[in-house]
């Protein structure tokens, strides 16, 4: 990262150099293959050198079965937690997938033509930006900010 520009920049930019990688439950690897998790884990790694904790093995349905809220916990062990109208582009948003389930989807915050917009690995598809519509901003279970 250089010394003009911001973290929330930089995250940005990182997110979308990721944009095309494959959707792989579990990886995190640039052009490889990565899920949702993932491609947080290499923008943090990009931004900071080393990832601030190890991951578990999960799967698909993680924390379902517990209610426990690991996501963001994790989240908010190592960023700060903000107000969701206080977002702004290079943001981490964190989903929830269905009403009063566990948070387990996470995404870049980007801003595209005026218009927000998501940078996630999409489970069957792969990294891509896609528009912040209503649908998905209903989903945000909690706004975190990368530390400066």
């Amino acid at each position: 990262m250089t010394a003009d520009r911001s973290t929330a920049e930089a995250a940005l930019a990182i997110a979308r150099a990721w944009i095309g990688t494959p959707y792989v439950h579990q990886a995190s690897c640039r052009g490889a293959g990565t899920d949702c998790l993932g491609l947080l884990r290499g923008v943090w790694r990009e931004l900071y050198g080393c990832e601030p904790e190890p991951v578990p093995a999960y799967t698909p349905d993680w924390s379902e079965a517990s209610g426990d809220e690991r996501m963001l916990a994790a989240a908010a062990r190592h960023m700060r937690e903000i107000a969701p109208c206080e977002r702004r582009p290079g943001d981490v948003l964190v989903f929830r997938m269905r009403a009063r389930a566990v948070a387990k989807h996470v995404g870049i915050l980007g801003m595209r033509d005026g218009g927000a917009t998501v940078i996630h690995a999409y489970s069957g598809q792969a990294v891509i930006e896609s528009p912040l519509g209503p649908a998905w901003d209903a989903r945000i279970a909690a706004v975190f900010r990368f530390p400066d």
